[in-house]
């Protein structure tokens, strides 16, 4: 195993053992690599790659923490990570969001309360029938943020979160180019956000499925 490999193994063992949990504050550079049995050097890279990827946080001048360790925290790589995708794997990733999606918005039947139905009702109503294809992705975008946060799960919802971004410019051109998309779409996010005020879980899970599945059988088509 690398060195630097290692250290950063070592410290992870720190923190999933619970030697050192959210919030704390690591020892000193030099203290922590003898107690690891790390030379300095190895330690320094191995707390920069943490760092990285939200594990810890340096703060010059104070220290170095161990974060919240929240899935949003942690999960931002994800985002960061999912940015080089291929064009030729955007199904891949519509796919993933057809499995995840429709149960977050299953879930979502149920948790959701009527202030936030009220603002994703108007949130369509703002954007009128016959809106751009860009101000309309980037309202479908929110929409489904929404209600994906209202199902409870803040994993489930940072992931969702981070596989969002490789399929916008397929819904982008998908408006652009296929009769009907613009339409098409605001009827689905209706139909969804009836779905939601009956409390409907298993309505919703279809409608949100409906709702990807016709952006990937189009995408399909054209590829």
């Amino acid at each position: 195993m690398a060195v630097t490999d290692e250290a950063i193994e070592k410290i992870k063992g720190m923190i999933v053992s619970g030697a050192l949990r959210p919030g704390d504050r690591l020892p000193k550079e030099s203290e922590l690599a003898a107690d690891l049995g790390l030379s300095r050097n190895s330690l320094r890279e191995a707390v920069r790659a943490l760092s990285l990827i939200r594990i810890l946080d340096v703060r010059q001048g104070d220290g170095t923490y161990v974060t919240s360790l929240d899935p949003q925290l942690l999960l931002e790589a994800l985002s960061f990570v999912v940015d080089f995708h291929r064009d030729d794997t955007v199904l891949e990733f519509l796919a993933v969001r057809r499995i995840l999606e429709p149960a977050a918005t299953a879930m979502a039947a149920v948790r959701i309360s009527e202030r936030q139905l009220d603002a994703l009702t108007a949130q369509l109503d703002k954007l009128g029938e016959d809106p751009s294809v860009e101000d309309l992705v980037a309202c479908d975008l929110e929409f489904h943020r929404g209600i994906v946060h209202s199902a409870g799960n803040s994993v489930l919802c940072s992931l969702l979160d981070g596989l969002s971004g490789p399929t916008t410019r397929a819904r982008i051109w998908r408006g652009l180019t296929q009769e009907d998309a613009v339409a098409r779409t605001l009827r689905e996010h209706r139909a969804i956000l009836a779905a939601l005020r009956d409390r409907d879980a298993e309505a919703a899970r279809s409608w949100a499925t409906v709702h990807i599945a016709s952006v990937e059988q189009w995408l399909r088509s054209t590829l």
